[in-house]
């Protein structure tokens, strides 16, 4: 069945991180528009995860937001009501979707916007520091870092929904 079909696809999200497969679930295909591929998906991981500014737990819905050309990944979480908690960015390697499965490399560095926009936190960038991916890989390392300051940039100047039409 094709992207612009009426009735949604099943896709894999595989996201990797160092070589491993961090997380693998199914997701419903939304749009392919060539340059970006966006799916939904509810909360994969098991249980509740709190992380200080914001709760994801069962129930939730991730709309993710990925590139071909770009290096990051943009996901709007809701509560299962519909009520936006805001966004979580990953930093990541372009995203290639073959055979049903759309592969995603985590890069560590990662960005959340709130809702209202008022918050928005850099994280992981420690992690990052010590991935050693400055001395692996320096391009890659910094396609990664302008990724996450052009998304700083447009989270407090005019928003990421305007990336998200």
């Amino acid at each position: 069945m094709s992207a612009r079909s009426a009735e949604p696809v099943d896709v894999v999200v595989a996201l990797t991180k160092a070589g491993r497969t961090k997380i693998r679930y199914p997701a419903r295909l939304v749009r392919d528009e060539g340059g970006r591929v966006t799916v939904r998906a509810p909360w994969a991981a098991p249980g509740v995860r709190d992380f200080g500014f914001v709760r994801f737990e069962p129930g939730d819905v991730f709309t993710e937001h990925y590139w071909r050309d770009r290096w990051f990944a943009v996901k709007e979480v809701r509560t299962g009501a519909g009520e936006l908690k805001g966004w979580y960015c990953d930093i990541t390697r372009p995203a290639v979707l073959a055979g049903g499965v759309l592969e995603v490399e985590d890069l560590d560095l990662d960005l959340w916007v709130s809702a209202d926009g008022s918050s928005v936190l850099r994280l992981d960038e420690d992690e990052f520091a010590d991935s050693g991916l400055a001395e692996r890989d320096p391009a890659a390392a910094g396609a990664a870092v302008r990724a996450l300051d052009e998304l700083e940039h447009l989270a407090r100047t005019e928003g990421l929904a305007p990336l998200l039409v």
